[in-house]
C-alpha cells in the first residue's frame, strides 16, 4: 500500500519526546507501517485479518490500536488505489474527544 500522511505522525511524536510511552507507541507504529507498507489490501476483510483488532468504518476509515489501545490511529483507506491515506494520530483521550468519521 501507498502510505501518506506519515508527516502528521511524525509531527506528533517530535512535540513529545521523552512523554512516557512515547519511545514503545513510536516503536508500534513503525512497525504497523512496515506491514501497511508491504500490504495489498483491496477489501476491509483484508485489513481485519492482517489486523483483527482494527475498526472498520465507513466510507473506507479504518481505526488502528497503537501500543495496547494507548493510541489511536485513524485512516481513510482507498483499496482500488492501494492507498492508505493517515487522517488521525493521537493519544485514546485525544481519539475521544474527536468523530473518527468526520476527521
Amino acid at each position: 500500500m501507498i502510505l501518506v500522511g506519515t508527516d502528521l505522525v511524525e509531527q506528533y511524536f517530535a512535540a513529545r519526546i521523552g512523554h512516557q510511552g512515547i519511545k514503545a507507541a513510536r516503536g508500534q507504529y513503525d512497525a504497523w507501517r512496515s506491514v501497511v507498507e508491504a500490504a495489498q489490501w483491496k477489501t476491509p476483510e483484508d485489513v481485519k485479518k492482517a489486523h483483527p483488532k482494527a475498526s472498520i468504518l465507513k466510507g473506507g476509515r479504518v481505526v488502528f490500536n497503537i501500543k495496547a489501545n494507548d493510541y489511536r490511529l485513524i485512516t481513510v483507506v482507498q483499496y482500488a488505489g492501494g492507498i492508505v491515506l493517515i487522517r488521525f494520530f493521537g493519544s485514546h483521550e485525544e481519539y475521544d474527544k474527536i468523530d473518527a468519521e468526520t476527521v
